[in-house]
């Protein structure tokens, strides 16, 4: 049985105003063990999408990782790749990064001409991509490995027009980033920026590792929160996180 369409349902989702929870799965900092246990979790905390990625994968067991949620759950797996070399087709889909906020063409078109032929021949579903690094107070693995600038943390309107931008050049989807490790999160006024200048789904992810700062990524506008490394140092965060989505879209259903 097919798959929903991903963005379709991206869409839909953004139109009705329900927000969705990812968590970014780094298969550098993920054993089979620690898989089962979030998935474990993940029954009584209800989670929309699993991303798997990272700025530098240096581990071999991507794909196993990959097969053994498969295996176990019906959440979609999205790839969240950094390099060509990092594509794998048991996944449901790709979040095919264009890196907007950055001058670097490598990861502007270079590394899609490499995997175009290995996408087209793949049954992936292909969620095109504005991916805006934001300074969070360190240079991160993502900004280090891509030798680009990130966004200005107090500069919302830059992050608007880029963006704005990305929409206007076909993408399908907007994300921001602070990074793994990030000292701070995006902020409340960039969030809410960028929302109002694009129509597009919007990703959130970096820094958010209180439920606080979860619920205000939510109420400025991303339709997406991503947490990762939270949930590396505490699973349990994931219980804390995902009542705050579900707070959020059980209020829009008494609407």
């Amino acid at each position: 049985m097919r798959l929903t369409n991903l963005h379709e349902a991206l869409s839909k989702r953004r139109t009705r105003g329900q927000k969705s929870l990812a968590v970014l799965l780094d298969p550098d900092h993920l054993d089979e063990a620690g898989c089962r246990h979030l998935l474990e979790l993940s029954e009584e905390h209800p989670v929309d999408y699993f991303l798997m990625g990272g700025s530098l994968v240096m581990s071999t067991h991507q794909a196993s990782l990959i097969r053994f949620i498969k295996s176990r759950s019906a959440v979609p797996v999205l790839l969240f790749p950094s390099h060509s070399l990092h594509l794998d087709t048991q996944a449901d889909g790709i979040l095919l990064l264009s890196l907007i906020s950055g001058r670097n063409p490598d990861f502007l078109i270079g590394q899609h001409v490499i995997a175009a032929p290995l996408l087209r021949a793949s049954n992936l579903q292909i969620l095109s991509t504005g991916y805006m690094l934001v300074d969070t107070g360190r240079q991160t693995t993502a900004s280090y490995m891509s030798n680009t600038t990130p966004l200005p943390y107090d500069k919302p309107t830059i992050a608007a027009c880029t963006a704005m931008a990305g929409e206007q050049l076909g993408l399908r989807l907007m994300y921001l980033d602070g990074g793994s490790g990030a000292m701070y999160p995006v902020s409340p006024a960039m969030i809410r920026a960028v929302r109002q200048a694009v129509e597009v789904p919007l990703f959130v992810g970096g820094g958010i590792n209180t439920a606080e700062k979860a619920q205000a990524a939510l109420a400025a506008g991303a339709d997406v929160i991503v947490i990762g490394n939270q949930i590396e140092k505490a699973p349990e965060f994931l219980g804390e996180v995902s009542n705050v989505v579900r707070m959020f879209n059980s209020v829009l259903k008494l609407a």
